[in-house]
C-alpha cells in the first residue's frame, strides 16, 4: 500500500507565487513594471485564471488608484479565488428551467441581461455563438463548463511553461524574491517559499514582518560575478545604547515661548504617505527645543491605538525661494518615549517643517479580517428623523480634533479646506462658507464641533440616510469599515524657543514630496560615507545608522539604469519599510533613490540590521 504525501504549506505557497509570476509576466516584461490601468489589471487576472467582474475590478481599481505593483497583484489573487467547475454548474442549473442539461438562447439572454452585471444582447450573442458547440441552438452547459475550466488551466500551464523556458527570468527578482524552480513535494531541501510567506504576512501584524534568521530563500543571484558585486552592511543596536543617548528636556522649559500645530500622516492607495507641511518663523536667533509625536485622541482610551507606535520625524529646511535653494538645517534624531526630539540653536528666519514617517509601522491593512457586518452610521429616531449614531459622532469628534490644527476648538475656513481637499478634492469658497454660517453653529466665523456634526448630518439627510458619502469621507481620513483608524497617524509638532515667540503655519506646497525627499536623502548622505558595490564603481550605497532608525540610499552614477537586489534575511528583530525581506530596487541613470528604512519590531530588545545589496544582471 502506498500513501501520497500531501503538499506542505510552503510548497503550496511557492506554487501560488509561481502562478502569480507566470500570469504577471504573460502581460508585462518585468515584475518590477506596475499595473497602470483597470484594463491591465483585468488582463493579468485573466492570465491567472480569474474572470473578474466590473464590481471586482472597481473594488481594486478605485478613482484614487493610479498604479498597482506585483505584490498588490499577489494580494488580490489571494482574495479572488478561481471559478470552480462545480460553482459554474450550480449557476447554470439555476437557468436550466427544464432540468435537461441544456439552456436555450432566450433563457441565457434573460439571465445575463436582467441580473447582476447586465450584459448587452450583442455580448450574449457572442457568448452563445462560442458556446453552442453543436450549433443546434442549445447550450450544453456541462460541456461548456468543462471547456471553460480546461481553457483556463491550459492558459495557466502555458504561462508557467514560458516562465520555466526563459532562463533569464530565473535570474530576475519578482517583487519579494527571485525565481526558483519548483521542488518535489517530498524533497528534503530547504524551501524558497519562506520569503514568499513573508510577503503574504506583509499586511498582518508587525511581528509577522520580522526579518527572520532561518529564511533560506534561494534569492541570491547564483553567478560568481554577482557574488563579487555584492556589498554587505551590518549594524547591531542595543536597547541600552538608545536609553543612554536621550536628549534631556531643557531646564525651565515651561518658561520658554511655545507654539504648536497638529497634522496627520495619511496612507495613500499606492502605499505612499502624505501629510501637510508647515512654515516656522523665528524672529530672533534663539535656542530651540523641537518635538513631534503621535497624537492621542480622546475617544480611544480602551487600549493603546496602533498609530501611537508609528515612528515620526521632523526635517527642518531653510525656506528658499525654490527647492534648489532649500538646505537641510536639522532633523529630530533622538527619542523620548513617543516624542522625537531635536535641541539646538536656530538663526532668525523662516523654515520649512517637513513631517516624516518611515512607513515601517504605517502600512496597508488586510480587509479580509474585517467583520462583514458594517457599523451603522445613521439611524432614524422615534420621531422618524435621521440622526448620526453615537459611534459615528465619536469618530467625527476625533476627526474634528485632528483637523483643528491650531487646537483652539474651532475650524477656520483654511482648516476646513484641508479636510475638504482630503475627502472630496474640492475647496469651500467664502460664499459657501457664508452659507455654512447661516445654517451651522459658528463662532468668530469659525465652525464649532457642534457645527461640524450638523454639517455631516445635513449631508446624510440630503442622501436620505445613504451612508455612501460618509464612508468615502471616513476612508479618506484613514478609517476602516469597523471605524478603526488604521491608515492614518495624527501627530503634534511642538516648538519651544527660549528668547522669542515662534509661529507655525500649515502650508500646502506642490513641491512637498520632492522637498521631503531632498531632505531625507541629504540626511542620509551627509552622515555617512559612500560604499561602492564591488565591480561597480559608479553604484554607491549610503547607510544612515540612527538611534532608532536605519535608512539606506542607492546612488547610481551610470548613464543607464541599474537593478539592485536587496537581501535582509540575516537581520534580527527588524521590520523594513518595504514590508519584505528580499526585494529589488530599479534606480534610473544618474539618480539617487532611498532604498529602505528599518526599525526594531520590539524596541526594548536588541536588534541587528544585516543587509546584502547586489547588482542584478541587466536583461
Amino acid at each position: 500500500m502506498s500513501f501520497q504525501e500531501s503538499p506542505r504549506p510552503s510548497d503550496e505557497k511557492e506554487a501560488f507565487y509561481m502562478q502569480c509570476r507566470a500570469a504577471y509576466l504573460a502581460v508585462f516584461r518585468s515584475s518590477l513594471t506596475n499595473i497602470t490601468s483597470k484594463q491591465q489589471l483585468c488582463r493579468v487576472l485573466q492570465q491567472a485564471g480569474r474572470n473578474p467582474s466590473h464590481a471586482t475590478l472597481n473594488k481594486y481599481w478605485t478613482t484614487r488608484t493610479y498604479k498597482l505593483n506585483f505584490d498588490d497583484f499577489c494580494e488580490i489573487l489571494k482574495c479572488e479565488k478561481k471559478n470552480e467547475e462545480t460553482e459554474l454548474m450550480r449557476a447554470f442549473k439555476k437557468m436550466d428551467v427544464n432540468g435537461d442539461g441544456y439552456i436555450t438562447h432566450s433563457e441565457l439572454e434573460k439571465a445575463l441581461t436582467t441580473r447582476g452585471e447586465k450584459m448587452t444582447t450583442e455580448e450574449v450573442n457572442a457568448i452563445f455563438s462560442l458556446a453552442d458547440i453543436n450549433k443546434d441552438g442549445k447550450l450544453d452547459y456541462a460541456e461548456f463548463c468543462r471547456l471553460l475550466v480546461s481553457t483556463v488551466e491550459q492558459c495557466q500551464t502555458a504561462a508557467l511553461e514560458r516562465l520555466e523556458a526563459d532562463a533569464k527570468l530565473k535570474r530576475q527578482n519578482f517583487g519579494s524574491q527571485s525565481y526558483s524552480p519548483p521542488k518535489s513535494s517530498v524533497s528534503s531541501s530547504s524551501s524558497s517559499g519562506a520569503t514568499a510567506a513573508q510577503v503574504e504576512a506583509t499586511h498582518r501584524t508587525e511581528s509577522d514582518t520580522t526579518l527572520k534568521k532561518d529564511s533560506r530563500s534561494s534569492s541570491r543571484p547564483p553567478s560568481a560575478r554577482s557574488r563579487r558585486s555584492s556589498l554587505s552592511n551590518s549594524t547591531a543596536v542595543t536597547s541600552s545604547s538608545t536609553k543612554a543617548s536621550k536628549i534631556p528636556e531643557p531646564p525651565g522649559l515651561q518658561e520658554w515661548h511655545h507654539s504648536y500645530m497638529k497634522g496627520c500622516f495619511f496612507l495613500e492607495d499606492d502605499g505612499s504617505i502624505s501629510s501637510l507641511q508647515y512654515q516656522l518663523h523665528v524672529p530672533e536667533t534663539t535656542s530651540v527645543y523641537l518635538t513631534i509625536q503621535p497624537l492621542s485622541l480622546s475617544h480611544r482610551t480602551d487600549k493603546t491605538p496602533s498609530w501611537m507606535t508609528v515612528d515620526t520625524a521632523l526635517f527642518v529646511m531653510s525656506a528658499g525661494e525654490s527647492k534648489e535653494d532649500s538646505t537641510l538645517v536639522c532633523f529630530t534624531e533622538s527619542k523620548d518615549k513617543e516624542k522625537y526630539v531635536w535641541k539646538g540653536e536656530l538663526n532668525a528666519g523662516t523654515y520649512n517643517l517637513l513631517p516624516f514617517t518611515s512607513g515601517c509601522r504605517l502600512k496597508k491593512r488586510s480587509k479580509k479580517s474585517l467583520s462583514n457586518k458594517l457599523v451603522e452610521l445613521v439611524y432614524k429616531t422615534d420621531t422618524g428623523e435621521l440622526d448620526l449614531t453615537r459611534e459615528l459622532r465619536e469618530v467625527l469628534s476625533d476627526i474634528f480634533e485632528v483637523i483643528d490644527l491650531d487646537g483652539n476648538g474651532l475650524l477656520s475656513l483654511e482648516e476646513y479646506n484641508f479636510f475638504e481637499l482630503r475627502t472630496s478634492g474640492e475647496k469651500c469658497d467664502k460664499d459657501a462658507w457664508a452659507v455654512c454660517k447661516e445654517n451651522f453653529d459658528m463662532r468668530k466665523n469659525q465652525l464649532t464641533r457642534q457645527g461640524f456634526m450638523e454639517l455631516n448630518l445635513m449631508e446624510a439627510t440630503e442622501k436620505d440616510g445613504d451612508p455612501a458619502d460618509l464612508w468615502v469621507t471616513l476612508e479618506a481620513m484613514g478609517y476602516n469599515r469597523m471605524l478603526e483608524l488604521v491608515e492614518a497617524c495624527p501627530f503634534q509638532i511642538d516648538v519651544h524657543c527660549e528668547g522669542t515667540q515662534p509661529s507655525i503655519q500649515p502650508i500646502s506646497m506642490d513641491s512637498g514630496p520632492k522637498l521631503l525627499n531632498q531632505a531625507l536623502q541629504k540626511s542620509i548622505t551627509a552622515r555617512t560615507g559612500a560604499k561602492a558595490l564591488r565591480g561597480h564603481d559608479n553604484v554607491f550605497i549610503y547607510t544612515y545608522r540612527g538611534e532608532h532608525r536605519i535608512s539606506s540610499l542607492i546612488a547610481n552614477k551610470n548613464n543607464q539604469k541599474v537593478t539592485v537586489h536587496v537581501n535582509n534575511e540575516q537581520s534580527r528583530n527588524c521590520c523594513s519599510s518595504r514590508g519584505m525581506t528580499v526585494f529589488a530596487v530599479e534606480v534610473p541613470a544618474r539618480t539617487k533613490m532611498v532604498c529602505q528604512h528599518v526599525l526594531p519590531i520590539i524596541e526594548k530588545q536588541d536588534w541587528t540590521y544585516n543587509c546584502v545589496e547586489t547588482i542584478l544582471p541587466s536583461m
